[in-house]
């Protein structure tokens, strides 16, 4: 059986609003919460070369949060990003990324 994971519906709300913001470009930020709820949510700068066809989280978000959970802040258990051309399927990038890290990935299209 699969693991069940939820997120709320401020969160879902929030990353398609910025998905549309985003569009045609690929939306990316980070995902806070525990093994089965996402709550909370940030969008991050997309800072890949191409990001017409690529995602690449701001590193300075990314540490910042990284830093802020050591603090005692809200955990870092995952990533979203958008496919603008519709597609919710992973990219074998996408896929070699999230085999390496073992966080959630959630792909919004």
């Amino acid at each position: 059986m699969g693991m069940r994971l939820e997120i709320s519906r401020e969160a879902l709300a929030g990353i398609r609003a910025a998905t549309a913001a985003a569009h045609p470009l690929e939306a990316c930020g980070l995902l806070f919460g525990d093994e089965s709820r996402i709550d909370g949510w940030e969008a991050t700068n997309n800072v890949a070369a191409r990001p017409d066809i690529e995602f690449e989280i701001d590193p300075v978000s990314l540490f910042a949060a990284l830093r802020a959970e050591r603090a005692g802040g809200p955990r870092l258990i995952g990533y979203w990003h958008s496919h603008p051309n519709g597609n919710v399927e992973p990219s074998q990038r996408d896929t070699e990324l999230a085999d390496v890290d073992r966080k959630i990935w959630v792909i919004v299209a």
